[in-house]
């Protein structure tokens, strides 16, 4: 079998998801394929030689609808012969993206291939594709009559379920923002952001490059005083265990963005004279408590583990998405891991969650994280709608 290594990857500036962000006027296909522009040219790849594009996007719908992997090849220029497929598995979309991309190469199916991701929730937001739509169908309706219930939700009950304060969120929020802020100064991020060029209406062009959601004053004093964001009175009387907690500051905050990942065989990376920076040692991806939703990075981190036999202490650098800050927090209690290797340059509560595309955003902050410390090993676990997580683990080379 052949190895599947990573050649290398890139990811825009986090843009605020809202009107006006930074990334919030130029269409999303548009903003994906300029990443996938920038990573082929980062190497000097001549595209025609890619044998798929794998793209992550959670809210397929309106621009974003249509396979919108195949869209952003063609708007990159490619050739037509280079195919390109869409995967859905909510906040991991582009993690699994690269775990299609690595497996293809394993099972000797395909050469190169480009994993990426892609959201715009400023113009397509959580929600947006199932607006009056009854999308779970009276059968999962039967499996669970009192009904499902969001991510905030889900977040609140895991802070419940392992006694998370709500000081200690704001504290972790706070700690997300002041290391992502200390890596923006030490210039960490430069290998890895990659500009987008933006046209206004007028013509005139500009780029956009820096991550517009690290706030470098908030404090957890500041986080302290914002009121719960998912509270309302019918949840509150069927879950009275919650503490009501969760806010928009220990939140990942909405966010337009796109990654990309080259993935390759050894073989052809040494044929094209290209030097791997990571390789694929495993992966995994499991079902969880759809309630809950949002735990599933506990046994997926213990699959990985147990399958690829590698000790938790031989990790260097675990990334764990911070889609609410009590996820990383419980598990940080289920596995007592040194604290400053997890998420050491801050994560999505300070530079964003653009869905789709966070998968391979982390893993570019984990492979450069790898380089920067000198470390061997790294692990990524992301939560995910529904009550699934994806993980996997690299070693850099």
């Amino acid at each position: 079998m052949s190895r599947a290594v990573l050649v290398d990857v890139v990811r825009t500036a986090s843009g605020r998801g809202k009107h006006g962000g930074g990334l919030s006027g130029i269409h999303p296909v548009d903003l994906l394929a300029q990443t996938l522009q920038r990573l082929v040219d980062r190497v000097d790849l001549d595209p025609a030689l890619i044998d798929d594009v794998i793209a992550g996007c959670v809210t397929q719908a309106g621009r974003q609808s249509t396979n919108i992997a195949r869209n952003a090849v063609l708007a990159a220029g490619f050739p037509e012969t280079v195919p390109g497929t869409t995967v859905d598995r909510q906040c991991g979309s582009s993690q699994q993206a690269a775990q299609f991309a690595a497996q293809a190469i394993i099972a000797g199916t395909s050469d190169i291939v480009i994993a990426c991701g892609v959201e715009q929730m400023s113009q397509q937001p959580i929600g947006y594709s199932t607006l009056g739509e009854n999308y779970l169908g009276p059968a999962v309706a039967h499996r669970y009559p009192d009904g499902l219930v969001s991510q905030g939700i889900a977040a609140e009950l895991i802070a419940a379920r392992w006694n998370i304060s709500r000081a200690e969120l704001d504290a972790f929020a706070a700690r997300s923002h002041a290391r992502a802020t200390a890596a923006l100064d030490r210039g960490l991020f430069s290998s890895e952001v990659v500009p987008i060029t933006l046209v206004a209406l007028d013509g005139s062009i500009t780029t956009f490059g820096v991550d517009e959601t690290v706030r470098r004053s908030t404090t957890a004093d500041a986080l302290a005083q914002l009121p719960p964001a998912f509270h309302t009175d019918a949840d509150a009387e069927r879950f009275p265990e919650i503490g009501w907690s969760i806010t928009a500051g220990n939140s990942s905050p909405l966010t337009d963005g796109a990654s990309a990942a080259l993935i390759m065989s050894e073989e052809k990376a040494e044929q094209l004279g290209l030097t791997p920076r990571a390789r694929f040692v495993g992966f995994t991806a499991v079902g969880s408590d759809p309630l809950e939703m949002l735990t599933g990075i506990i046994p997926a981190t213990r699959r990985i583990l147990d399958r690829t036999g590698i000790a938790l202490d031989d990790i260097d650098v675990f990334e764990v998405n911070e889609a609410f800050a009590s996820v990383p927090i419980a598990w940080q209690r289920e596995f007592d891991v040194d604290e400053s290797k997890l998420n050491p340059w801050g994560g999505a509560i300070a530079l964003g969650h653009p869905l789709g595309a966070s998968g391979t955003r982390i893993l570019a902050t984990l492979v450069n994280a790898l380089q920067t410390g000198g470390g061997r090993y790294g692990l990524q676990v992301m939560c995910e709608g529904g009550g699934m997580a994806n993980a996997t683990i690299i070693e850099r080379l």
